[in-house]
């Protein structure tokens, strides 16, 4: 070989050394440089006199490979500071449409905030892209249950599940659409003996432009049942009140939704009867029923009901009596205090049914009852499990609201229940006025 040959080797090892630093362990950079090296000397054929400058190469690889290990010995760090309220996307079975959700605590208390985030699909929305209002429902039941489920297993004893006993009334403020992500958050402002108040929000955001805009509030009652036994109710440890205005505030919610139960059970005698050859605009025309065998899916730990998916079912049933009414497209607009009277056992038949009772100009109220028959237990007979009035507009092909057509009045029974729903629709609206003028 040539004296240019010799200088030519000792450049590529060199360059082979130099190369090696860039490798991000030093494995990777000892596998480079022997693999380079060996590639090298069945290329140029080395002989036999080059074995010491080999050699040398590789002592001067070794050295700087000691060099490199030296320098990536772990040394103490300081701690990372905790990472920020942030929601991660945690995937649910596919009973839950692979939701994407995930609770995150601001600290370690368990009363702590939580939030839970999801992307709107094609499956959640009609056939124009608005979000049904019973996925929405249905998002922030999930809320409440994992943030009042974790705070009654915060104290020793029984383990339990949170049930959904009520939801206050609910206003949809504005729509939501196929894209764009849910970002739910639930706090839990008041605690009674048996009981726990959760409030939830419910924020849209369009990750395409980043704009924000909040679509719901509600208010969530949750009862907590024994895992051991399920009749029983398990004592809600006590939270610490920001102040004792919020808990005599608290104190009265709780009063008066025990009220309002009361109320509600004493009128779950009513039943939707069939009509024959209804007229154009009656009750009878948009009345609907909907049949639905409870599955493993749609139950808690205990095996009864989520009050999420009976809630969305309820809206189901309302959007057909309202499509049933206009022929348009319809979205909902508020739902009224849903009560659970009954819980509803995995195998039950549940029959949900609506019937118009009042309309305004520009909305519709749609009275909604559940009926649940356990097949196992058929000498208990059929039972009323929940109720609920809900809201909805009727809207036109670029979202705008559209006139309503009048209700038809055929019976005095049709007629007191107008009354009823007229008498709602003014004390709502004016506590959205009075609302208007505080902010």
């Amino acid at each position: 070989m040539y004296a240019e040959d010799y200088i030519e080797i000792i450049i590529i090892i060199i360059i082979i050394i130099e190369q090696s630093k860039h490798q991000k362990s030093v494995t990777a950079r000892f596998c480079h440089s022997v693999f380079s090296l060996v590639f090298l000397s069945h290329s140029f054929f080395l002989p036999p006199s080059l074995s010491v400058l080999c050699l040398f190469s590789l002592s001067l690889l070794s050295v700087h490979l000691s060099l490199s290990l030296s320098l990536s010995l772990p040394c103490p760090l300081p701690p990372l500071p905790p990472p920020p309220p942030l929601s991660l996307p945690l995937s649910l079975p596919s009973c839950h449409r692979r939701s994407i959700i995930m609770s995150l605590a601001r600290s370690p208390s368990a009363a702590s905030p939580i939030q839970i985030c999801r992307v709107m699909r094609p499956d959640d929305a009609n056939i124009v892209g608005n979000v049904h209002g019973g996925t929405i429902l249905k998002m922030i039941e999930e809320a409440g249950g994992i943030i009042s489920t974790r705070h009654c297993n915060t104290q020793p004893g029984d383990r339990c599940v949170a049930a959904l006993a009520r939801v206050e009334r609910t206003d949809f403020l504005h729509p939501m659409f196929i894209g764009e992500v849910a970002h739910v958050s639930a706090e839990i402002t008041y605690t009674s003996k048996h009981s726990v108040e959760v409030q939830v929000n419910v924020l849209a955001e369009n990750i395409l432009t980043g704009a924000k805009k909040v679509t719901n509030k509600a208010t969530l009652w949750y009862v907590p049942f024994s895992l051991q036994n399920v009749d029983k109710i398990i004592e809600v440890p006590p939270i610490e009140y920001a102040s004792l205005e919020q808990e005599e505030e608290g104190k009265k919610h709780y009063e008066a939704q025990k009220l309002e139960r009361l109320e509600t059970k004493e009128r779950n005698g009513e039943m939707i009867q069939p009509v024959l050859s209804p007229e154009p605009f009656t009750v009878g025309i948009s009345q609907s029923s909907l049949i639905h065998l409870v599955g493993p899916s749609d139950c808690t730990l205990l095996g009864f009901v989520h009050g999420g998916v009976t809630m969305k079912l309820m809206d189901e049933v309302a959007g057909i009596v309202a499509a049933r009414h206009c022929k348009t497209n319809i979205v909902t607009a508020s739902v009224d205090a849903i009560n659970f009277h009954r819980k509803i056992k995995k195998g039950c038949v549940v029959t949900v049914s609506g019937r118009m009772t009042f309309t305004s100009n520009k909305s519709m109220e749609i009275e909604v009852f559940v009926d649940a028959d356990n097949l196992v237990e058929a000498d208990k007979g059929q039972y009323r499990a929940v109720t609920a009035f809900f809201t909805y507009i009727s809207l036109d092909r670029e979202g705008k609201p559209l006139p309503v057509p009048p209700l038809k009045i055929e019976n005095e029974e049709e007629q007191k229940r107008f009354e009823e729903g007229k008498s709602r629709y003014l004390q709502n609206k004016a506590k959205r006025l009075a609302e208007k003028e505080r902010q």
